[in-house]
C-alpha cells in the first residue's frame, strides 16, 4: 500500500517497489511505473496501485461427478499481474487520495475471476467422470487440467494475467461416501493383513517344524553316533578286557612257572639242608654215642675201682665215711640219737681198728 502524505494543498505518494502506480491527470496517463515517488495536487488528479507480485489464491470448488457423488476439490493458484495498465483498465483498481487504500475491492474481483475460471475446468472434469475415476486420478490429473485451460485461457491474457502455478492438494468425497468406498479397501486390507498374518503363522509352523525336523535329525544322529560310540566302547572294553585277561594268564603262568622254580628251588634247599641236618645229626649222634659210651665207661671203670677200693674197708669205716658224706649234704643238725647197739660196735671196731695199726709194722 502507498503512503500518502498532506502538506496543506499539495500530497506526496510514495510507493512500494512490488505495486505499480498510474497517475492520470485530466482523463491521461501522466505517471505509469513500479516504486514511484511523486508530488501530486488532488483536486486534479487520479491515483491507481496495482500489485505486481505473485499473488495466492486458495481454492474450494465443490462439484458433482457423473454418478452423482459431490466431490470437494482444495487447491491454490498462483498468479502475477504482467500487463498493469491492461488491467487497469479492465478492474477498478483507484486509491483513495487521503489513505491510499483502494477505493474498491480490485483483488476480490480478481480472485472471483479467477475462482471462476477453475470452476468451470474442475467442474467439467467432474461431471465427466465418475467418482471412482476421480479419486483414482487423484489431484495430480486434476491438477495438469487446471494448470494447462488457465494457461491457455484468452481472456486472462487480454487482462493481463498470467497464471504462474497451480496445485491441487485434495479431492475429496463426502464422509458418507468416503467411508462407504474405504470399506472395500479396508475390507481387502484387513484381508491381507489377515493372509499376511496367516501365511506368518503357517511360515512359522513350517520353520518351527523345519526346525523340529532339524533337531529330530539331530536327535537321531546323535543317537545313531552314540550307538557307534557304545560299540566302539564294548569292543574297547572287550579288547581291554581279553588283553587284561592275557595279562593275567600270562602273569600267572609267570607267577606259577616262577613259583614252581621257587618251590623247587626250596624244595632242593630243604632236601640239601635236611640231608645236611642228617648228616650232622648222625655225626654229632655218632659222637655223642661215643663220648657217652667213653664217659660211662670212665664212670664204670671209675666206679669199679672205688668200689674195689671200698671192698676191704670195714662196715663201719664205710658207715663212718656215709655219715661224714651225709654231713656235707645237711645245714644243720637239730638233734642226733646215739642207741648203745649203735655206738657199742662202732666205737668197738674203732679200737679194733686202731690197734692193728698200732701192731702193724710200718707203725715203727
Amino acid at each position: 500500500m502507498s503512503q500518502i502524505r498532506n502538506f496543506m494543498f499539495i500530497r506526496h505518494l510514495r510507493s512500494d517497489s512490488n505495486a505499480h502506480v498510474l497517475l492520470h491527470r485530466g482523463g491521461e496517463l501522466r505517471r505509469s511505473g513500479r516504486g514511484l515517488s511523486f508530488w501530486f495536487l488532488p483536486l486534479t488528479a487520479s491515483l491507481a496501485e496495482v500489485p505486481v507480485d505473485d499473488r495466492e489464491l486458495a481454492l474450494h470448488v465443490i462439484g458433482r461427478s457423473a454418478d452423482f457423488q459431490d466431490v470437494t476439490v482444495q487447491g491454490a493458484v498462483v498468479f502475477q499481474v504482467i500487463a498493469p495498465e491492461k488491467l487497469s483498465k479492465r478492474v477498478d483498481f483507484t486509491i483513495d487520495l487521503n489513505s491510499g487504500r483502494h477505493t474498491r475491492q480490485p483483488l476480490e474481483k480478481l480472485s472471483s475471476i479467477l475462482t471462476q475460471r477453475v470452476q468451470q475446468l474442475t467442474q467439467g472434469y467432474i461431471t465427466s467422470n465418475s467418482i471412482r475415476t476421480i479419486l483414482t486420478e487423484g489431484p495430480a490429473t486434476l491438477g495438469e487440467l487446471v494448470t494447462g485451460g488457465l494457461a491457455q485461457d484468452a481472456s486472462l491474457s487480454t487482462m493481463g494475467i498470467r497464471v504462474v502455478s497451480s496445485s491441487i492438494v485434495a479431492v475429496k468425497p463426502t464422509s458418507d461416501l468416503e467411508r462407504a468406498l474405504e470399506a472395500p479397501v479396508r475390507e481387502g486390507i484387513q484381508q491381507e493383513a489377515d493372509e499376511a498374518a496367516f501365511s506368518r503363522r503357517a511360515m512359522a509352523v513350517e520353520k518351527e517344524r523345519a526346525i523340529q525336523e532339524n533337531e529330530l535329525q539331530n536327535q537321531i544322529e546323535l543317537a545313531r553316533r552314540e550307538e557307534d560310540l557304545i560299540g566302539q566302547q564294548g569292543q574297547n572294553t572287550r579288547r581291554q578286557d581279553g588283553e587284561e585277561i592275557e595279562a593275567q594268564r600270562m602273569h600267572v603262568e609267570a607267577t606259577a612257572h616262577d613259583g614252581r622254580i621257587e618251590a623247587e628251588a626250596d624244595a632242593l634247599r630243604i632236601r640239601i639242608r635236611a640231608e645236611a641236618d642228617a648228616e650232622k645229626a648222625a655225626v654229632t649222634g655218632a659222637a655223642k654215642a661215643e663220648n657217652v659210651r667213653l664217659i660211662e665207661g670212665a664212670r664204670a671203670e671209675a666206679e669199679a675201682t672205688r668200689m674195689q677200693a671200698y671192698k676191704d674197708v670195714p662196715a663201719t669205716v664205710m658207715f663212718a665215711l656215709a655219715a661224714q658224706q651225709l654231713a656235707t649234704k645237711l645245714e644243720r643238725i637239730d638233734h642226733i640219737n646215739l642207741s648203745p647197739d649203735l655206738l657199742g660196735p662202732a666205737l668197738t671196731d674203732l679200737f679194733q681198728a686202731g690197734s692193728k695199726r698200732l701192731s702193724s709194722p710200718t707203725s715203727s
